[in-house]
């Protein structure tokens, strides 16, 4: 018989390719990758017709107006006022309106008109021009109150009254006014890049759980080094998150082309007037996209160790949960770091793997500075290894106990099908 020789053992790099392009292909040309792309547009769809809907019953359904039932001629004498004051007050001034209902003289009463729930008024003005009387809930008592007072003294004036011109010299801008558009910027940022992260990174923990129940991780583990099955997962994973992230894009970039004006109009949200971040359009992309990369394989990496310590997926949803709200109280602490930059609470987001994507891509929104970036992506490499060189060793810990016979088991059969 002859003796057929053996293949020589595969590098660690060599083994994550062959794992990562392996897992890619199954991944994206699967059914299910499909139907993940198409699921987030059935919320923003959903979320897009309810704001719409909603901010179209509020605008007809609320009103500000306050009724005025005093004399023919107070009443003309506070709507001119009201006129004359709205272009310097604007809507610190309420909208002034007869009361029809009022022009039955001295028997109406307003008190029991507000009562009844009849018209709809924010508030109803009694009185004269000098012992004005405000009518309505204690809410919109306090919020009239001044204005409405304001109306009547300058009505009551013998001369019209008009406020000064306020000279003005304006600068094209502030480091008051930049801090605050940039932290707009941050905030914006930091959300995104945690929505895709958690949006995505679940992809690696049912990849891995199916491949568990089987068998498939046990053969792999018996031939290759489990570092390289990680890491080649976790960067699988990740180009295929790419390919979803280009996709979703893509969607937006057309949606936006098609209706951009409409879905401004609806949102009240304008890409074109994003403040600018403090390293530029460009540079913060490139940051963005890798912090993205970071931020994903560290939530990854972690979930491969989920997944290499649960037996069934009702274990792993389990044991997801923990790591789920961990990630969900580190981006509070990055969030709330924003308006704290240099103190002991930002540095530590920063030092704190899961939290410093977020923390170091609102920096980049906010400081010009580009030196502390390359320092926190270092650090940040060196905690994905950490934690996916841990997770190895608990798999390989775990699957050690099912006994050395299953492992040699395992391994032959390998060798045989090559």
């Amino acid at each position: 018989m002859t003796d057929l020789p053996l293949r020589p053992r595969l590098s660690a790099m060599e083994a994550a390719w062959v794992i990562a392009r392996r897992d890619f292909v199954a991944v994206l040309f699967s059914r299910a990758f499909l139907f993940f792309l198409l699921g987030p547009l059935f919320p923003v769809i959903v979320g897009g017709l309810a704001g719409s809907i909603g901010g179209e019953v509020q605008r007809e359904a609320v009103s500000i107006e306050v009724g005025l039932a005093m004399s023919p001629q107070d009443n003309a004498a506070m709507i001119a006022t009201a006129n004359r004051l709205s272009p310097q007050l604007g809507r610190a001034l309420p909208v002034l309106e007869q009361v029809p209902e009022a022009a039955q003289g001295p028997a109406f009463d307003a008190r029991g008109f507000m009562e009844a729930r009849r018209g709809n008024y924010a508030a109803i003005v009694t009185g004269t021009l000098a012992a004005p009387r405000l009518v309505g809930t204690e809410g919109q008592i306090a919020r009239w109150q001044g204005p409405v007072g304001l109306i009547a003294g300058h009505a009551l004036a013998a001369e019209p009254a008009r406020f000064p011109e306020v000279a003005t010299a304006a600068v094209a801008t502030s480091a008051a006014s930049e801090r605050t558009s940039r932290i707009q910027t941050a905030q914006i940022a930091q959300m995104l890049l945690f929505l895709l992260t958690m949006l995505l990174a679940g992809m690696v923990l049912s990849n891995l759980v199916e491949e568990k129940a089987n068998k498939i991780i046990e053969i792999l583990a018996a031939a290759i080094p489990m570092d390289a099955v990680f890491m080649g997962k976790l960067f699988a994973m990740l180009a295929v998150s790419f390919v979803g992230i280009a996709v979703w894009g893509l969607a937006a970039f057309g949606l936006w082309t098609a209706g951009g004006d409409a879905i401004t109009q609806v949102t009240g949200f304008d890409p074109a007037n994003l403040p600018a971040p403090a390293v530029g359009w460009p540079l913060f992309v490139v940051l963005g996209v890798v912090y993205f990369a970071m931020a994903y394989l560290l939530l990854g990496a972690l979930f491969l160790t989920i997944g290499s310590m649960a037996t069934s997926v009702r274990e792993v949803q389990t044991l997801s949960m923990p790591v789920t709200m961990l990630q969900l109280m580190v981006f509070f602490l990055a969030a709330y770091t924003i308006k704290q930059p240099g103190s002991a609470l930002e540095m530590a987001a920063i030092a704190f793997p899961l939290s410093s994507p977020f923390a170091m891509l609102a920096r980049a929104a906010m400081e010009p500075e580009l030196w502390t970036h390359a320092g926190a992506l270092a650090w940040q490499a060196v905690a994905v290894l950490g934690i996916v060189k841990g997770g190895s060793l608990l798999f390989r810990k775990r699957v050690m106990k099912s006994g050395g016979a299953g492992r040699d088991k395992a391994k032959k059969g390998l060798w045989a099908r090559t």
